[in-house]
């Protein structure tokens, strides 16, 4: 077994358009292959407004599957901590044996939530956009930025977040490391207003984004509801814009699908295309330059497995880690 530390992660992956290409990967083979894909387990602690995600799947043809836990605790920036952190174990898919524990305080979920974001704009947003929206001021806005610029021309961005202070300091950082023009934005709707590609990155609990402010062409990644008490965008827009879901059962359980059902604004009965149907050609995505599409990115399994066996290949290759011998692997127990 290696263990990889996070430090050890980043020097084996980074948000390029390989990690894209593999979260793309994954993505296409929840459409076309028989990917086993749980429901996610999920604890939460209110009193400290703390959640604890568990994803996992097997991709036929892969050798390995991913196990990850996934804190997020969003009161730890007041005390100097980062909102989330978290590990990832990779099994052997033939023996069940332990071949990785990687140890990445979140990084690479991250990374593949943010690679997530690039595949949806590369199917459903428009080829020549060029200005981005970013409602949101975290480590994962400025990561959805970078990966949109791998996939999109994007040579301007608006940020907006509750905290103007925070959003000011975001957009002089992003500005610096992506080399393009980030501006903070007065309001949301200031910073939708134009622009080509609209990404919301928050753990909002009342919308952020409202149906009022789309305008016709605009593609929308929706990032921050991961759960049933998260909702960034305004069930009302689903009169007005062509819906794609990462995993149908999921968003319908607790996506911004499952808000519009609960207001009303869509059916618990409807079908909905997933972004591996699309990607695969087995349904559509965006129908005209006009059209206003909508991505519903709740995260699956299915791209922690991804990411993962991309780390380990990448470290083993690297000479990375450290080896640490189980008596499992020694008598090739179970």
């Amino acid at each position: 077994m290696i263990i990889l530390t996070e430090t050890d992660l980043r020097r084996s992956v980074s948000l390029d358009l390989d990690a894209v290409d593999c979260v793309e990967e994954a993505f296409l083979a929840l459409a076309t292959k028989a990917v086993a894909m749980p429901p996610i387990l999920r604890l939460d602690i209110p009193e400290y407004r703390g959640e604890v995600d568990v994803k996992t799947a097997y991709i036929p043809g892969v050798e390995g599957f991913a196990i990850k836990v996934s804190p997020g605790f969003f009161d730890n920036p007041k005390l100097g901590l980062p909102s989330l952190n978290g590990l990832m174990m990779l099994f052997n898919s033939r023996t069940g044996l332990v071949e990785a524990l990687l140890l990445d305080n979140g990084y690479l979920t991250r990374v593949r939530t943010a690679a997530a974001g690039a595949v949806a704009a590369r199917h459903l947003s428009r080829p020549e956009s060029r200005i981005a929206a970013v409602l949101g001021a975290g480590e994962q806005a400025g990561l959805q930025l970078q990966a949109l610029m791998l996939v999109r021309p994007i040579a301007e961005a608006r940020l907006w977040a509750r905290d103007p202070a925070k959003a000011q300091t975001a957009a002089a950082d992003f500005t610096a490391r992506l080399g393009i023009p980030v501006s903070a934005a007065a309001s949301g709707q200031a910073a939708c207003t134009g622009a080509d590609v609209i990404v919301t990155t928050t753990p909002a609990e009342s919308p952020i984004l409202m149906a009022d402010w789309l305008e016709p062409g605009q593609h929308v990644t929706a990032m921050g509801s991961d759960a049933e008490h998260k909702n960034e965008i305004d069930p009302a827009a689903f009169a007005k814009i062509s819906y794609v879901a990462d995993n149908l059962a999921q968003t319908r359980r607790l996506g911004e699908l499952a808000h519009a059902i609960t207001a009303g604004t869509a059916s618990a009965e409807r079908w909905f295309p997933e972004l591996g149907q699309v990607i695969a050609g087995k349904a559509g995505g965006r129908s005209g330059a006009a059209d206003i599409t909508l991505c519903d990115l709740t995260g699956t399994g299915v791209q922690d497995t991804a990411i993962a066996t991309l780390a380990h290949r990448r470290a083993v290759t690297a000479g990375a880690g450290r080896v640490f011998e189980t008596a499992g692997h020694r008598k090739g127990a179970a």
